[in-house]
């Protein structure tokens, strides 16, 4: 089977992960930019990890036969920082330039703070400005369906932005339902401790359908699996979900929404 990984993130992972990944079927990933697991101390630390996002990943993934693309953004875990914020915004533009980089992501909110959602308004402005495509971090904490909430309401308070190219990612089951009620994409994260599992996720495909779903590993520094959502398919099939279906969301729903940038491609 043919798999698309919306996101994981490639530059905690080691090469025998691309080669994992390669003879596994999953041939195409998208890596979002993300919180390092330490706070970055000067735009050009973000400088230098967008190069790596858009240039070192890419031709590391090429030697496997997998297409690398990426996401540029602020993580909402060093939005605290006004000054610094500013200065990563001014230089996100150059990034979204480059030709693997497909949207603005993954941005979003951690603790639903005040400076947290002073700069994801300015990403969102950006993004509203330069129609691209937006993939949203939301809170891992109690305040998950709060932080939701905000976001939601501030992507439809700005009407140049389309819910149908938001990717709402790490939803839970108590969050699904009102990301599809309002149009967005979700995605589910297959992380083993904090976000979700295989039969979480296959859980929530009976409940809430096939639409609009996206499932990723997120596999980073941390404990993560870069074929966990090989492993959810094969849960899906173990239930005896047609391959039609599994294809669709393994497959096919991460190509139309990725697709919707024109620099994404499969072939």
């Amino acid at each position: 089977m043919k798999v698309i990984d919306p996101h994981i993130h490639m530059v905690s992972r080691t090469t025998d992960d691309y080669l994992k990944l390669a003879i596994s079927g999953i041939h195409t990933i998208t890596e979002p930019a993300f919180w390092a697991g330490y706070d970055r101390s000067s735009a050009d630390c973000f400088r230098d990890y967008f190069h790596q996002l858009t240039v070192v990943e890419p031709a590391r993934a090429a030697r496997f036969g997998i297409r690398h693309y990426c996401w540029i953004g602020l993580n909402s875990k060093e939005s605290e920082n006004l000054q610094l914020a500013e200065e990563v915004l001014a230089i996100i533009p150059e990034y979204l330039d480059r030709p693997t980089a497909l949207g603005l992501g993954e941005i979003g909110l951690n603790k639903n703070s005040r400076n947290e959602i002073n700069v994801l308004e300015k990403h969102l402005t950006l993004a509203a400005e330069r129609d691209e495509l937006v993939l949203i971090h939301t809170p891992h904490m109690e305040d998950k369906l709060k932080g939701t909430r905000i976001i939601m309401d501030m992507i439809r308070a700005e009407p140049r932005i389309k819910p149908s190219r938001v990717l709402i990612d790490h939803a839970e089951e108590h969050t699904i339902a009102e990301i599809k009620d309002r149009g967005f994409w979700f995605g589910l994260t297959l992380y083993p401790h904090s976000k979700g599992s295989p039969e979480r996720a296959v859980d929530a495909v009976e409940i809430y359908g096939a639409e609009r779903i996206c499932i990723n590993s997120s596999a980073d520094w941390s404990v993560s699996d870069p074929l966990a959502t090989l492993k959810t398919a094969n849960e899906m099939r173990r239930r005896g979900h047609p391959e039609e279906l599994i294809n669709r969301v393994f497959y096919e729903n991460p190509r139309t929404f990725l697709g919707q940038c024109p620099k994404f491609s499969v072939e």
